[in-house]
């Protein structure tokens, strides 16, 4: 298994009115959109465009603790960092912060699949090299 400290990818996150639940806050399964989102625009980041052609990422676990509740009008970042790689899993940790306060935490498990097969596919050590540098 690959481990290292890696940068952090900062993903803005829009909160729209849809995402508010009957409570008046971000219902909880609108940051499942946002643990997505936030990793597609990570790997669109660091990927050349023959392996966003050639590659796709499939959510497998998400383990979501939710800190402190958002709201409509709040500004709020995910911050992603990629924690490891082993065969055709890679693992990331995303946290949404308004300002300094951690809104909610989640550690997220992908499956590396080939874009025409659909098939799980080792992630190579050049793509693992995208979100884990050395």
């Amino acid at each position: 298994m690959t481990t290292t400290q890696t940068p952090t990818f900062e993903h803005e996150i829009a909160i729209v009115p849809r995402d508010i639940d009957d409570m008046g806050h971000v219902n909880n399964a609108v940051y499942l959109r946002w643990v997505q989102e936030a990793i597609v625009d990570y790997w669109q980041h660091v990927s050349s465009a023959d392996a966003q052609q050639e590659l796709l990422w499939v959510a497998i676990k998400h383990e979501i603790v939710y800190r402190t509740p958002l709201f409509i009008n709040d500004e709020v970042d995910a911050l992603v960092t990629a924690t490891g790689t082993r065969g055709a899993r890679a693992s990331f940790s995303t946290d949404f912060r308004r300002g300094e306060e951690i809104a909610a935490e989640v550690r997220s498990s992908w499956c590396c699949v080939d874009a025409v097969t659909r098939r799980p596919q080792r992630i190579a050590h050049n793509i693992a090299q995208r979100f884990l540098p050395s």
